[in-house]
């Protein structure tokens, strides 16, 4: 039997013994050991003239024979031993006489000396390995790199602190002594510093015959390592280490790779080597540990067989796996070289004397010049090298150069210059980062002064930028990025060149506190290139509304947020270096205007200029739409731009030098354009007008509003309106965000306080949403100032802001507030420094948690439009506050807290609360609140309304309690008092608010109109004590307790009438709504009186009769009475297009799932029969096997739905491309999600219509008559198909019986779009149900249909039964629309398949059923059903098709 690599085993045998026989005997090899002298080889090795010849010559000739030894096929016990003899032979016959011309002595006692005389680094050095706990102090670590070692935290003072504990992935070492790594608490017990001259030279320490011996020694091995593991020849070795004997062995050598799966490996394995699966698995664990594995040993033609096998094994759907033919004395060496440099790293522990020698021999150049030394081959081969080879050589990096300051700013230079090459190579190569080179940069880029070093010397921060932006070559047309056709490949670097992106933050996450004027210059240049990225960022993945038809396929956005989550510490770093340096900020200004006036220019806007008036103001602008024109949520150059202008107000650098500002260039209109597409596009998401979009839109909107994107995404909007409305009109820029919102045509009319009419529902209810979303932007444009630089606070106030408004919506955990809060470059929140002076902690209890729960004395700092609330979370807040006020015998009112003074730069913002425009808005919707019939309007909006005039009372009350009243510029309460502008008699803001204070219909803001016009009054009150200049107009001199108490009185009489108001507004409301539902319920209407004058008429027109009532009620049976036609009218869900079920038009269809099911199975140990053979036409009385359908019940065009599931599958081919995980679907077997419900579906049942039911009002036959008749159309139907070649002689035609046609063939009644769909159902269930391949041929096809239909209706009877429910009175709608969809396609599935198919079903059916009623002995009674036990005849008794069949033709009837 020949094997699958091509030889049988007694040949391998034969080929393995030869291999070994060709290599020396093991008892040769221990005999030279025991005749070996380290002492007398190092002595030849000193006096020889070429050292390093004489080393490589003795390398030469015991490498290969101590580790030319491939896989033997021995157990791992066996292999273990073999291993450690070879290392024990490498110890004893290489390393040792190198050991010897190091130290001139016994290595044992000279290494003991040269440890007591080293005073050792304070640094600690430990390098971490995979899983290893790693501590962080969050109190005193710099960045959130810093970490510790179990053993340094323990004996240092950060135990005590606030700490983070993680586990390591490999790769770092302890900062345990980096005094630029630590705040306070640098060293732990054990690594403290001792008083030892810190400039001195360790190496001068050493003797000086060591230190030259030691430079020889270094240079060869070094030179040795590096030159084979970047050695890239299979069948030679460098110069000097030829062996004295070639032999011809060699191994087949694979290497590991991050794209084929372990189960690949290991049967490719099992295929090409003739392996056990055992050995397999352990070669793939091999491999996935060390990077590479030799699998096969012997000649080149036994080694290249395996490796043709493993390539074209794998190659298949990607690229193959990396195998090499390698002679066995070059993998000796590569074996030796990783054990040598193992060697170094152990050496160099003993002595920082050797340490810097080994470091200076690394980093010193070669005869090439620059790029050339020892280390730069290293790193710039460092994607050619195996895992195992990596590892190794970083960690003697780490111990060597990293432990060194000196040398580690050397290295750090190098690996600078080579950054560039180093990640493009890592974008080519498939290892993990964590085992590339390029993994130390976080090693070398969070040390301050050494980031500050590369950034001004290496330009470092301008080189990760464009080595970041060169990887992302795909761009649309205006150069902005796309992602939505990234190939595989494309994708596949996407997701390594962000590991860029974590270098920047490396080197920016520290900001400096002094600057030189070259840091400045390499940081403008380095901003630069930043704006050039966030340029090729600013307006990508534009969205467009979708009108008339869903879109087909979800376009690609995760990548987009993606990048946009990974610069978000970016963006707020480079803002926190700006703020330290104002020459630094002025500049960054400047260049960000400059970058976000580029954008502009490539706007296509500015073609149609506009002129918007409202309340006697006019504002030029131009002609757009968000619900007609692009619009992207992705504009970072404007929300960089807003966070420098809140820079400039916190610091003060645009009062102390407004001429070094381009004030002047400013364009507040065009500042404010961007941020405000984006936040109506988030309105009208809300408003329901995007839902044709599909589900990325929705997600793109989480995540705006989401706390790991919102700081420099949603908040930055906000930040930025306010600074536009701050430069510019309050009226005019109100009016731009109304035409904006496409609202200006509700309040730009002259009589906008009258209800606007609109006839279709679903305009009204969105602008209703839209003006409700207007209107809380507004709010939060003049009432969000908890940023330091738009209002007066600091960072503490703003956290503490965030947790009071958290614990107000309930009791939280410390996790919960944790996730809520967003975190900053350090992953720090600031929670512990706020949350003991808000909150108490609640010890948990037995089983539950601890919670924080908000002071009592700090609700009244609670707003009920705070900006970070979702719409669920205002509603509970809103809940949990009003419930607390009722519990403590409150009033329910929320009223605004009082806001902290703005920034002289944002200063402005409070006109918005008193200009024209807005008392325009807030008098046109409390006007019509008013009038509370119609749906103009909602209780939403006039919250919102009350809300803005609360907290323009409490501004203008501010003001007035901190300066005088002659100073105070803000007047609102004199504003509110002037009538409205409208020519209606509608009054002023205050006499509306005092018209709703006791509207029975506005009950629940009753508390808050009342709290409104109290601080009116107390306003009016201050203003008359402190100044003459404001009469109150509503009565001349009245004082003002004379007022309350008028107002007390009027409050008292109104309380009269509250009884007889609230019962004229039910009934109002409810003849409104019988209004309503009538206009809307039209055809049911109509119906229903043609019906019930038909009715009418029949019954004038009939006399009464008790046999004709009984006839027609009867459904069943031969007197049934047809029932009258019904239309049928359903929404498509993906085109919304309403259509009307009839045969003859487009086909309407129904997402379903088919499955074979098992849950109604008597015999669970019965075989399932063979689908090839198996007839399904009887269905076994066990029910061991059944085919179940199910629906969701949404509805589609079968067009509609074609286009959708082929837009899944081209999807769903892409998948592997975009890197996504599995789905809960698999499309390969026709399955899919439904569009609305993601339901798992495979199929879609055809919706048909009502078949028209005649009346069968007629006399039920007698026996005999319809025996007569039965034979009579029998004798037809022999004669007709009686032929001529029979030899019968013709005679008389029997009699045929009347409307009885021999030649009737049934008319397909269908339109072919439903017969397809038809055929489609079918299909599914013939492949679901016997597991074949589709055949359309195949006469089982229409049985199937009726046997799932049967056994779905015979599954729900089950269910139902056991819940104790009526059989039709409990279905949930989707069970009934299933039900009715598969019982009328049971009934026209015949359409779909030949004739004779069905009427062969129907006779073995006939067959059967007859034959049973013939040979069960059962009575009379029996059939009546009077006897309880015949109710199970059917089910118990065993069916014999065949031999019915037989019988049946015998008499007579044709089959």
């Amino acid at each position: 039997m020949t094997s699958v690599s091509g030889y049988s085993p007694s040949i391998r045998r034969r080929k393995m013994a030869s291999a070994q026989s060709d290599s020396e005997p093991p008892s040769v090899l221990c005999s030279e050991v025991l005749n070996f002298s380290a002492k007398d080889t190092a002595s030849q090795w000193l006096s020889a003239a070429d050292l390093q010849q004489e080393v490589y010559r003795h390398l030469s000739v015991y490498v290969p024979r101590i580790l030319c030894v491939g896989p033997s096929g021995v157990s791992s016990r066996e292999e273990q031993k073999e291993e450690q003899k070879e290392d024990l032979a490498s110890q004893l016959l290489l390393l040792a006489p190198l050991e010897w011309l190091l130290l001139d002595e016994e290595p044992a006692s000279g290494l003991n000396l040269l440890q007591e005389n080293n005073q050792p680094s304070p640094l600690c050095g430990h390098v971490f390995k995979v899983g290893e706990p790693t501590y962080s102090c969050r109190e005193c670590a710099a960045d959130p790199t810093c970490v510790l070692c179990m053993k340094c935290f323990l004996e240092s003072i950060h135990k005590e602190h606030r700490y983070r504990m993680t586990t390591s992935g490999g790769g770092g070492f302890c900062d345990c002594g980096d005094a630029e790594a630590w705040k306070k608490g640098s060293y732990c017990q054990k690594h403290k510093p001792n008083n030892r001259d810190t400039e001195e030279d360790p190496v001068s320490v050493l003797p000086a015959d060591m230190v030259a011996r030691s430079f020889s020694i270094f240079s060869i091995l070094l030179k040795y390592a590096v030159d084979m593991l970047t050695w890239d020849q299979e069948d030679q070795l460098p110069s000097g280490l030829e062996p004295p004997h070639r032999e011809d062995t060699y191994h087949c050598m694979l290497f590991n790779d991050e794209v084929h799966t372990y189960e690949q490996v290991i049967y490719t394995l099992q295929k090409a080597v003739n392996c056990s699966q055992k050995e397999a698995v352990s070669f793939a664990t091999t491999v996935d540990r060390d990077g590479r594995k030799s699998v096969r040993y012997g000649d080149f033609q036994f080694c290249d067989q395996a490796k043709s096998v493993i390539v074209r094994n794998t190659s298949r759907q990607s690229k193959p796996l990396r195998v090499q033919v390698m002679h066995s004395s070059v993998v000796a060496h590569q074996c030796f070289a990783l054990r040598a440099l193992s060697w170094l790293g152990q050496i160099i522990q003993y002595s920082d004397g050797l340490r810097r020698i080994l470091c200076e021999v690394g980093l010193q150049k070669g005869p090439e010049g620059e790029y050339s030394s020892l280390v730069d081959k290293l790193m710039l081969n460092d994607s050619k090298m195996w895992k195992g080879a990596r590892n190794i050589y970083h960690q003697l990096l780490m111990n060597s150069l990293l432990m060194d300051f000196r040398y580690k700013k050397i290295f750090a230079i190098q690996f600078a210059k080579n950054y560039r090459r180093l990640q493009t190579d890592f974008m080519e190569d498939d290892h993990e980062r964590v085992v590339s080179v390029t993994s130390l940069s976080v090693q070398l880029f969070t040390v301050p002064t050494m980031a500050r070093m590369l950034m001004v010397e290496e330009n470092l921060m301008t080189t990760i930028i464009r080595t970041f932006v060169d990887h992302l070559r795909h761009r649309d047309l205006q150069g902005r990025f796309q992602f939505d056709r990234y190939t595989a490949q494309q994708a596949f670097k996407f997701g390594r060149v962000q590991s860029l992106i974590g270098d920047l933050k490396y080197v920016l996450i520290s900001r400096p506190s002094a600057w030189s004027d070259q840091l400045r210059l390499k940081f403008q240049e380095g901003l630069d290139a930043f704006l050039e990225l966030l340029k090729c960022m600013q307006g990508m993945d534009p969205v467009v509304r979708q009108v008339g038809q869903h879109i087909e396929m979800e376009p690609e956005w995760e990548a987009a947020f993606t990048l946009q989550m990974k610069l978000t510490h970016i963006i707020s770093m480079i803002q926190e270096w700006c703020s330290t340096d104002e020459r630094v900020l002025i500049e960054a200004y400047r260049k960000c205007l400059s970058a976000l006036s580029h954008c502009h220019s490539g706007l296509p806007d500015g073609e149609q200029p506009i002129s918007l008036s409202v309340s006697g103001h006019c504002v030029e602008t131009f002609r757009y739409q968000v619900s007609q024109d692009k619009v992207s949520i992705h504009l970072p150059v404007c929300r960089l731009l807003a966070g420098l202008h809140v820079l400039l107000s916190r610091t003060e650098v645009a009062s102390r030098f407004p001429e070094q500002l381009p004030l002047g260039e400013l364009s507040p209109p065009l500042l404010i354009e961007l941020p405000l597409r984006c936040l109506v596009l988030c309105a009208q998401v809300h408003a329901g007008m995007w839902r044709r979009n599909g589900f990325s839109l929705i997600n793109q909107i989480y995540y705006y509003h989401n706390v790991k994107c919102r700081v420099e995404m949603f908040d930055k909007d906000i930040v930025m309106l306010q600074a536009g409305a701050s430069m510019m009109d309050p009226n005019h820029f109100l009016m731009i965000v109304l035409s904006r919102f496409e609202l200006f045509h509700i309040f730009s009319s002259a009589d906008c306080r009258k209800r606007y009419r609109e006839a279709n529902k679903d305009v009204v209810q969105q602008n209703n949403t839209l003006i409700e979303e207007m209107l809380h932007l507004i709010i939060m444009v003049v009432g969000e100032r908890y940023v330091s630089g738009v209002g007066q606070v600091e960072l503490f106030d703003e956290v503490r802001r965030e947790i009071i408004h958290q614990l107000s919506i309930r009791p939280m955990a410390h996790s919960e507030l944790v996730k809520a809060l967003p975190e900053n470059g350090n992953k720090e929140t600031g929670l512990e420094r706020v949350i003991n002076s808000v909150a108490s902690f609640k010890k948990p209890g037995v089983t539950g948690r601890g919670l924080y729960e908000l002071r009592p004395e700090w609700n009244k700092h609670f707003n009920l439009y705070f900006h970070h609330y979702s719409r669920a979370d205002q509603s509970k807040a809103e809940e949990a506050q009003r419930k607390l006020r009722r519990q403590n015998g409150e009033d329910t009112a929320l009223p605004p807290p009082p806001p902290p003074p703005l920034c002289p730069l944002f200063s402005s913002l409070v006109n918005l609360l008193q200009c024209d425009v807005l008392l325009a808005v807030e008098g046109a919707v409390l006007q019509w609140a008013v009038e509370p019939s119609g749906g103009g309007w909602t209780e939403s909006m006039l919250q919102r309304v009350l809300h803005l005039v609360g907290v323009a009372l409490l501004e203008e009350e501010q003001q007035l309690e901190s300066s005088r009243d002659d100073d105070v510029t803000f007047n609102y309460t004199c504003k509110i008092i002037r009538p409205g502008e409208a020519p209606s008699t509608s009054g002023s803001v205050l006499a509306l608010l005092e018209s709703l204070q006791n509207a029975p219909h506005l009950e629940v803001h009753k508390d808050m109109i009342t709290w409104i016009l109290k601080m009116v009054a107390n306003i009016k009150t201050r203003r008359e004590q402190t100044s003459s200049t404001f009469t109150v107009t509503i009565s001349q001199g009245q004082g003002p307790e004379e007022m309350v108490r008028d107002k007390d009185k009027a409050e008292r009489k109104r309380k009269a009438e509250m009884a007889r108001l609230r019962r004229e507004k039910i009934m109002a409301q409810m003849s409104e709504m019988q209004k309503h539902f009538i206009n809307e319920n039209k055809e049911l209407f109509q119906q229903s009186l043609e019906e019930l004058e038909a009715s009418t008429s029949t019954a004038e027109n009939s006399p009464p009769s008790s046999d004709q009532t009984c006839v027609s009620q009867v459904c069943v049976g031969p007197r049934r009475v047809g029932g009258a036609e019904r239309r049928q009218l359903v929404t498509c869900i993906l085109c919304q297009e309403e259509q009307e079920v009839r045969s003859q038009g487009r086909a309407m269809v129904l997402a379903a799932f088919i499955q074979r099911s098992t849950v109604l199975s008597k015999n669970r140990q019965r075989n399932l029969p063979d689908p090839e053979r198996h007839d399904p036409l009887f269905m076994h009385p066990d029910l061991s096997l059944g085919i179940h359908t199910a629906s969701c019940g949404h509805i589609m065009h079968a067009t509609c739905w074609q286009r959708y599931f082929e837009a899944v599958q081209l999807k769903e081919q892409r998948r592997q491309q975009r890197l996504r995980g599995h789905t809960s679907y698999d499309v390969e077997n026709g399955e899919f999600l439904c569009p609305l419900c993601e339901c798992l579906s495979n199929t879609v049942i055809p919706l048909l219509p009502h078949t028209h039911t005649p009346d069968y009002r007629v006399d039920h036959p007698t026996l005999e008559a319809w025996l007569s008749t039965a034979n009579q159309q029998t004798s037809a139907l022999h004669s007709a198909h009686r032929k001529p070649s029979d030899g019968v002689a013709e005679g008389a035609e029997p009699p045929v019986p009347e409307g009885f046609r021999v030649d009737f063939t049934p008319q397909n009644p269908f339109s072919s779009n439903i017969r397809e769909m038809i055929t489609t159902f079918g299909m599914s269930t013939y492949k679901v149900g016997l597991k074949v391949n589709p055949n359309e041929q195949d006469h089982r096809v229409p049985v199937l249909s009726w046997s799932t239909c049967a056994y779905t209706i015979q599954s729900i009877e089950r269910l139902l039964m056991d819940e104790d429910k009526p059989l039709f009175g409990s279905l949930p709608c989707r069970q009934d629309d299933c039900l009715s969809a598969l019982t009328r396609f049971s009934s026209a599935c015949w359409t779909a398949a030949p004739p004779t198919t069905v009427q062969s079903h129907f006779i073995r059916l006939l067959a059967g059923g007859e034959t049973d009623l013939l040979t069960t002995p059962f009575s009379r009674k029996d059939i009546s059903g009077k006897a309880g036990h015949r109710k199970k005849w059917s089910v118990n008794h065993s069916w014999q098709p065949d031999s019915a069949r037989k019988r049946i033709c015998m008499n007579g009837i044709s089959c």
